[in-house]
């Protein structure tokens, strides 16, 4: 038996629950939380970009900040010494091409444009331009994080040696666009509290047709 990904949802829907999207409509302010969440807990990133906004008074005191002083401002959000000059960089990217920060026009802007926009920031690679598009401006991208990819191979919805790119062509060409929100979201509560990466519990996994389960693996 194939799984698709709406059998994936209708499985894990009852035991997390039907997530709803809430846009934020803030794309920069998105971008930047993002940048900080990557290879940290959301409770360590989330720390870390309320002390930037308590010491900063603006993106472009960000930008201008001392590197050194930034990274001790956002320490706890984890390799601060890589983000701190990425964040940067991405602002002053930022500030050349909207000058008054304001990257609403992405909402208007042709998907595939606004996509391409947004990566073409420096250091900014699919899965945080998917990530400013869906949880900022609720538009259809699907962001595959490491959870989300390894779920997804596990249940063979895509091969086990996609790469992470090719993850996000072939799970946006396999999942609903109306269901990227809550796929991606159920996949992630999947992936930290029952399909680990080292020690999935398959005792406890809802979803009884996964190849990966019934062969043992």
């Amino acid at each position: 038996m194939t799984l698709t990904p709406t059998a994936v949802m209708r499985a894990l829907e009852p035991v997390y629950g039907r997530p709803r999207p809430t846009p934020s409509h803030d794309p920069l302010a998105e971008l930047i939380l993002t940048v900080l969440s990557q290879n940290t807990a959301d409770t360590n990133s989330g720390r870390a970009f309320v002390q930037l906004m308590r010491r900063y008074p603006s993106w472009n005191a960000i930008a201008a900040a001392p590197t050194e002083e930034l990274v001790s401002t956002i320490q706890s959000g984890g390799l601060a010494q890589q983000k701190a000059p990425r964040i940067q960089a991405i602002l002053r990217a930022v500030a050349e091409r909207s000058p008054d920060w304001d990257l609403s026009f992405l909402e208007d802007m042709p998907l595939e444009e606004a996509r391409s926009w947004l990566r073409s920031l420096p250091g900014v690679g699919p899965k945080t331009a998917a990530c400013v598009l869906l949880f900022s401006l609720g538009r259809p991208a699907l962001p595959v994080d490491t959870h989300v990819e390894r779920v997804s191979k596990r249940l063979g919805l895509i091969p086990p040696k996609a790469t992470a790119e090719q993850a996000h062509d072939l799970l946006e060409a396999l999942v609903d666009p109306a269901d990227y929100y809550p796929f991606h979201m159920l996949l992630i509560k999947h992936g930290r509290r029952i399909c680990a990466a080292r020690k999935p519990d398959c005792g406890r996994c809802p979803i009884l047709a996964c190849p990966s389960r019934l062969s043992g693996l």
